[in-house]
């Protein structure tokens, strides 16, 4: 089944296919979990619950009624349970959970299946609890929406007993991405690498306006949603401390090195425990994730220092007014958020060893990895290699590989057209395009 989005631009209809997330939902339904569906804003959450998948419902026959869409940042919405999206704004409080919880009362007649599609959940209060009433409802499937990592927090977690169900989006793959570009996959890729997969981003028309477009959400979603929702005083902190992590990315780092930063060239004395908040922020608004260091010999995690990707590039080069671009820390950005995507844990991979120098001395030495995957009882290792050109740059790449005694697959990832091969190692090299074009290609 090809299930897509259809978005008009200019009076022309333009498919964005979703399928990949919107399977994720169908698979789920009447599975006795609440499914909350996580992401950055305006990675097209709203549009694949209220659209794709209420289309869905009702092409399987559900009836219109038994379908009950509602979306607490909606004036229209609130409405309808009593309440006031301008009043709840000024008295800085959440929808009172008794109202709605009469108008689903309302709603549901019968004891035929509901299915309860509910947009910025965070905004309700009690939401917890709430969920957790419908869940001993035996008619009601609950599917909502949030945007910050802490609706799956311990916490909540625990509120909901083991009983949520969290299907996380990101902005457009390249795969998704190239089924509305109209030149060919090279330049494709170019474009993705600059301009990233943020739906509304991409279907706009010309450089300028992507631009535009970008920093317009930074300055008025992404940056006031932070700033609001964690009471942050100092903006320009914060502010900095993208631009750092923007120019910086695929580089380990740690709030003691960051603060050092931001004390030699901000002449800022902002501590380390400051850093580490805003980078929780960050990553709870989904604007980052980190990849931590894993000892594949020791088979341990090493705590500091971490790596920081944007889970987007867009967000990157729009920190940074597309200043700097690097094509090799960019394609390592693209490859994290593909794996990620595809259901990935992601780490950074350490192989320790000893050798002898020149002088006969024994040498401690760290190799690093660029990704070690794993999902379930699969394990990848991977190497982003931007170019090959010889043979000596390619043994560098893959010396890594060759001091791990296990069987798990080993692959290069370059933006080389070669075709996919294996060398005399077993190592497989495919290139970038094949990559992001074949969700199975690693597995070939």
């Amino acid at each position: 089944m090809q299930l897509v989005a259809k978005i008009y631009c200019k009076g022309v209809v333009m498919e964005i296919r979703r399928d990949f997330y919107l399977n994720k939902l169908i698979k789920r339904k009447n599975n006795g979990l609440i499914k909350v569906i996580t992401g950055i804003r305006r990675c097209g959450k709203s549009y694949l619950l209220n659209k794709l998948f209420y289309h869905h419902l009702l092409d399987s026959g559900v009836d219109s009624d038994h379908i009950i869409r509602f979306a607490f940042d909606s004036a229209d919405d609130l409405l309808l349970i009593g309440e006031s999206l301008i009043e709840i704004e000024k008295e800085k409080r959440g929808v009172d959970p008794e109202k709605f919880i009469s108008y689903i009362r309302l709603r549901v007649v019968d004891n035929d299946m509901y299915y309860l599609l509910l947009d910025e959940i965070q905004m309700l209060d009690c939401f917890e609890a709430v969920l957790n009433g419908y869940l001993r409802k035996d008619n009601l499937d609950v599917f909502v929406i949030g945007s910050n990592a802490k609706l799956l927090s311990k916490d909540i977690a625990t509120e909901f007993a083991g009983r949520g169900d969290e299907v996380h989006m990101y902005p457009l793959s390249f795969a998704e991405f190239m089924t509305v570009y109209s030149g060919d996959k090279y330049m494709g890729l170019s474009e993705y690498m600059l301009y990233g997969g943020i739906p509304l981003v991409v279907l706009r028309e010309g450089s300028d306006d992507k631009a535009i477009a970008l920093q317009n959400l930074f300055s008025e979603i992404y940056i006031r949603d932070i700033t609001k929702r964690n009471r942050i005083k100092n903006i320009g902190e914060l502010e900095d401390l993208l631009n750092i992590l923007s120019y910086s990315i695929g580089s380990l780092t740690n709030p003691e090195k960051l603060m050092n930063t931001f004390k030699s060239v901000k002449r800022s004395r902002i501590s380390s425990v400051t850093i580490k908040k805003y980078l929780d922020y960050l990553e709870d608004s989904f604007l980052i994730e980190p990849a931590q260091r894993y000892d594949i010999r020791g088979k341990e995690y090493i705590e500091t220092p971490k790596k920081y990707y944007f889970s987007d590039l867009c967000l990157r080069n729009a920190r940074i007014n597309f200043r700097q671009f690097e094509e090799k820390r960019s394609m390592e950005n693209v490859i994290y958020n593909e794996l990620r995507m595809r259901g990935y844990n992601v780490d950074v991979g350490v192989v320790k060893i000893a050798e002898r120098n020149s002088e006969g001395k024994v040498v401690r030495k760290q190799l690093e990895m660029d990704f070690v995957c794993n999902l379930g009882s699969s394990r990848y290792y991977i190497q982003s290699a931007y170019s090959l050109p010889d043979e000596a740059k390619r043994m560098q790449e893959i010396r890594p590989f060759r001091k791990i005694d296990d069987s798990f697959k080993k692959i290069i990832v370059t933006k080389d057209l070669v075709q996919p091969y294996y060398d005399d190692y077993g190592i497989l090299t495919v290139n970038i395009y094949d990559f992001l074009l074949d969700p199975h290609i690693i597995e070939k």
